[in-house]
C-alpha cells in the first residue's frame, strides 16, 4: 500500500518530541502504512481482531482497577495490577479528547509471563491496529498480546 499525505502527517506527529519525549516509531524506519499493513497481517493470521485484543485489555483493566495500585487477582489465574501517572496524551491521529497515562500490568500465572500497557495502547490497537514501531520502548507486539492475555475470538450472539 502507498503512503498517503494524510498518514505522513500523523507520522510526523509520532516522531520523538513531538507529542511524547521517545515518540512512538523507535527505530523503525519504515512508513507508517508500513507498519499498520504488517501488525493487522499479523492478527488476521491469528484470526482475532484488534478489536478483540482491545475489549480484553479493557476487560482486565477494569477486573483490576479495584486493587487501587496493587497487584489484584482476576478469575481464571491473572494479578493485575493498575498505577495512574501523572498526564494525558493526544491521539497522534487526530481523535478527539485526551487519554489518560494508566499503566496496566497482568500477569498470567499459568504462562509465567506478563505485560504491561496502557489505556493510550487500549485505543490506538482498537482505533487504530497501531501496535508501536519496532525498537519503540512501549511497543506491544501481537502475538504476545493475544497469548499472555488470552484472547479469544468472539462469538457470535
Amino acid at each position: 500500500m502507498k503512503q498517503t499525505v494524510q498518514l505522513m502527517r500523523i507520522q510526523e506527529k509520532m516522531k520523538p518530541g513531538i507529542i511524547t519525549r521517545d515518540g512512538f516509531l523507535g527505530t523503525d524506519r519504515r512508513n507508517l502504512i508500513d507498519i499498520l499493513v504488517e501488525d493487522d497481517e499479523s492478527v488476521k493470521r491469528m484470526d482475532i481482531t484488534h478489536g478483540e485484543i482491545s475489549q480484553r485489555m479493557i476487560d482486565l483493566r477494569d477486573a483490576g482497577i479495584r486493587g487501587l495500585g496493587n497487584f489484584f487477582s482476576v478469575q481464571p489465574h491473572y494479578e493485575v495490577k493498575v498505577d495512574s501517572v501523572r498526564g494525558k496524551l493526544p491521539c497522534p491521529f487526530g481523535d478527539p479528547g485526551v487519554f489518560p497515562k494508566t499503566n496496566i500490568t497482568v500477569k498470567n500465572l499459568k504462562t509465567g509471563r506478563e505485560i504491561t500497557y496502557t489505556d493510550f495502547h487500549i485505543h490506538m490497537i482498537g482505533s487504530h491496529g497501531f501496535y508501536e514501531g519496532k525498537g519503540s520502548s512501549f511497543r506491544l507486539e501481537p502475538k504476545d498480546l493475544v497469548d499472555i492475555l488470552e484472547v479469544k475470538k468472539e462469538e457470535p450472539d
